[in-house]
């Protein structure tokens, strides 16, 4: 395991505190880096007003009004809530790609890329298991 980059977050658990609040899905993405099969995901298709927050912590990440369909079997958006993202280079895979952690525990979301279609030019490419939704009516009733 490569601990050159140590970077403390808001959130800190330990990996057993990690593996006893998430389910096994979540700790293998979240956590190890893992990534769901495409097209699989809850949040896919997923197009409710509101907003979609790290698994793991709760941190807000996205707007639905950034989310798009990008047909690429992943939640897609085209800008994040400014400083709720960390950009990490990942160079996996024999590729060069921006790894998008949470910037409040860590957590992996997925990658983004310079392929969107909007006026970002952005594609913030999402692991559904990464993120759990909150619609507007809900954060409306907790005020």
């Amino acid at each position: 395991m490569n601990s050159n980059k140590k970077t403390t977050y808001n959130v800190n658990k330990t990996d057993d505190e990690w593996r006893n609040i998430l389910t096994d899905e979540e700790y293998r993405v979240l956590r190890e880096k893992g990534t769901e099969r495409p097209h699989t995901g809850k949040y896919n298709l997923h197009f409710e007003k509101g907003n979609y927050n790290c698994a793991a912590c709760g941190q807000t990440l996205f707007d639905s009004n950034t989310k798009f369909d990008a047909h690429c079997g992943w939640p897609s958006f085209d800008d994040a809530i400014e400083g709720t993202i960390t950009y990490v280079e990942d160079r996996s895979l024999g590729m060069v790609r921006t790894e998008i952690l949470c910037s409040n525990c860590g957590s992996h979301l997925g990658h983004v890329f310079k392929d969107g279609p909007t006026k970002t030019g952005l594609r913030y490419c999402v692991n559904s298991v990464s993120l759990d939704f909150e619609t507007k009516n809900e954060q409306n009733q907790e005020d």
